[in-house]
């Protein structure tokens, strides 16, 4: 056998390990595109929420916003409107991974955890904002459970209601709010329909 007949052949083995060489890190596995991993978002902060969960900062840029809504309805519950701008509501079921403009607000009356939420509206019972001033806040949360943050603070707003009447007739309420980076400016409307803030 000479060295002629086994060049072909080492060329031909070079040629196939090229070829699979260049499928590599095209994010197909199994037949289907894009199941890679998805590049890294935004950077984890050491900050953290009440809950230890971290935040993880983008740029203002690229940030999800949220103003919050809060109007007293006529059974003397509350309804919770919320507005997001570049941030969608992530379905149940979502991978636990981040991904830019995506995934679920927190609510918290005065601090406390009262829900998670998947869509913007939410109707908050009358039990959860007694009489006097409450702070509700809506922050919103990437699909693993971090927090979105902007120069190091949650992306999030509050409104501060503040609740009086009888029990048996509809509650007034007295609102101002804040909103998080990039967030449009929501009406807050109180039982009169006068504007607040």
């Amino acid at each position: 056998m000479s060295w002629t007949r086994g060049l072909p052949s080492a060329l031909a083995a070079c040629v196939l390990l090229l070829v699979a060489a260049a499928g590599c890190g095209t994010g197909e596995t199994h037949g289907k595109r894009g199941t890679g991993a998805p590049s890294p978002v935004g950077k984890i902060l050491d900050g953290t929420d009440e809950g230890g969960r971290h935040y993880r900062e983008l740029d203002k840029k690229q940030a999800p916003g949220v103003g919050t809504e809060v109007t007293p309805d006529a059974g003397g519950g509350w309804d919770v409107r919320l507005e997001v701008h570049r941030f969608r509501f992530s379905p149940a079921g979502t991978a636990a991974q981040a991904v830019a403009g995506r995934g679920l607000a927190y609510l918290f009356v005065d601090g406390r955890l009262v829900t998670r939420l998947r869509t913007s509206a939410y109707h908050l019972p009358a039990k959860l904002v007694p009489q006097g001033t409450h702070h509700i806040t809506a922050r919103l949360y990437a699909d693993d459970g971090t927090v979105w943050a902007v120069q190091g603070k949650p992306v999030e707003s509050t409104a501060d209601v503040t609740a009086s009447g009888a029990e048996t007739t509809a509650p007034t309420a007295s609102v101002a709010r804040t909103e998080s980076p990039g967030a449009a400016t929501p009406s807050a409307v109180g039982a009169s329909g006068a504007s607040a803030g």
